[in-house]
């Protein structure tokens, strides 16, 4: 099968020595629970040709990955134009969410200034019911160069219509008639059912970069999830800026009742003797994902033996992330293994 990035990425599966297989029982000193104040997650795969999907696969990959113990959630990403095969996160999520019965199940980030409001409300509370309530939501305007045009919207005040976007949503996922007179959107005397199960909605998390961008986060939602493309210094100084944002609101960071949590998707590639051979790889992936190298990205990737993966790793965390999402782009069932069985105990 031909594949993406590069080569299919259920090729090459070598499950770990003594692992077991799928829908095997883990001995105990296998099934940690989370560690003290931190919480790791794996990426929902998405990346396939033609063709290539493997429900079995796809549904194997989520009773591991829930059997470890270890993964709190497994979050998905959006590129619908593109270079790379991707699937669509929405119906990637769903699928997952038939496959699993403890993970919760996110995105970061939708492009809202992309999406229609009422639609995305109305799609992410259904699977918010089918599932539970173990929705995540993580949003992001996506920036002044997203493809506007093949959307029909124009691309100017792209930022009003996310903020406006945003206040919409959540309108409908709380207000039992709707009545919003906006800039873009109009509805008089409208209802939405179901409401999403958690309440009053899925936690909120917001994607950005820039400082202003992190300080508007803030104030629309209820977490902060650094890119997998920034790179750890840049991160740490997004954390500083969306830190004192909080703080100046009179709210806490972390994960517990009212608190704002702070995340980091990482790109990463584990090779057990050659560090620079997982570069070389995890290079020529994300040159695929994007179209192009992109050095910047490349450095903010994670890549190397064990020993070196744990250090960048350590160094994620110790610039503010509560919350770790591991994105292998290839071999990705035996890279999700070993992250949960050789990488995550070391952290401890």
């Amino acid at each position: 099968m031909r594949g993406f990035p590069p080569g299919n990425p259920w090729q090459k599966v070598s499950f770990l020595p003594d692992a077991g297989r799928p829908g095997d029982a883990l001995p105990p000193s296998r099934a940690p629970a989370y560690y003290a104040g931190m919480r790791f997650a794996i990426s929902i795969p998405q990346f396939f040709g033609d063709g290539e999907f493997s429900p079995a696969d796809f549904r194997a990959y989520f009773e591991r990955a829930e059997a470890f113990g270890v993964y709190e959630s497994a979050w998905a990403q959006e590129m619908t134009l593109g270079p790379s095969p991707q699937l669509a996160p929405l119906e990637a999520m769903t699928y997952a969410a038939a496959c699993t019965s403890s993970l919760r199940l996110g995105c970061t980030v939708f492009v809202t200034t992309l999406h229609s409001p009422v639609q995305l409300a109305k799609d992410l509370a259904t699977l918010d019911q089918i599932s539970g309530g173990r929705v995540e939501v993580g949003v992001g305007s996506g920036g002044p160069r997203r493809p506007f045009a093949a959307y029909g919207i124009p691309a100017d005040r792209y930022l009003a219509r996310f903020t406006e976007g945003i206040r919409l949503v959540k309108a409908l996922w709380t207000e039992p008639s709707v009545t919003f007179d906006g800039e873009f959107w109009q509805l008089k005397g409208v209802a939405m059912e179901p409401k999403p199960h958690q309440k009053p909605h899925p936690r909120l998390w917001f994607g950005g970069s820039a400082e202003a961008a992190v300080r508007r986060g803030v104030l629309l939602c209820d977490g902060f999830f650094g890119a997998g493309s920034s790179p750890t210094a840049a991160f740490a100084s997004q954390v500083a800026t969306a830190r004192a944002a909080v703080t100046d609101r009179g709210r806490r960071v972390g994960f517990g009742p009212g608190e704002f949590p702070i995340a980091k998707r990482v790109y990463i590639a584990i090779d057990p003797s050659d560090g620079s051979r997982a570069r070389q790889r995890i290079n020529d992936a994300l040159a695929r994902m994007y179209g192009h190298r992109v050095p910047a990205i490349e450095s903010a990737a994670i890549a190397g033996t064990l020993g070196e993966c744990t250090e960048a790793v350590r160094a994620v965390i110790d610039a503010g992330a509560e919350m770790v999402l591991f994105t292998p782009l290839f071999e990705v069932p035996e890279q999700m293994e070993q992250i949960a069985t050789e990488l995550i105990p070391r952290l401890a």
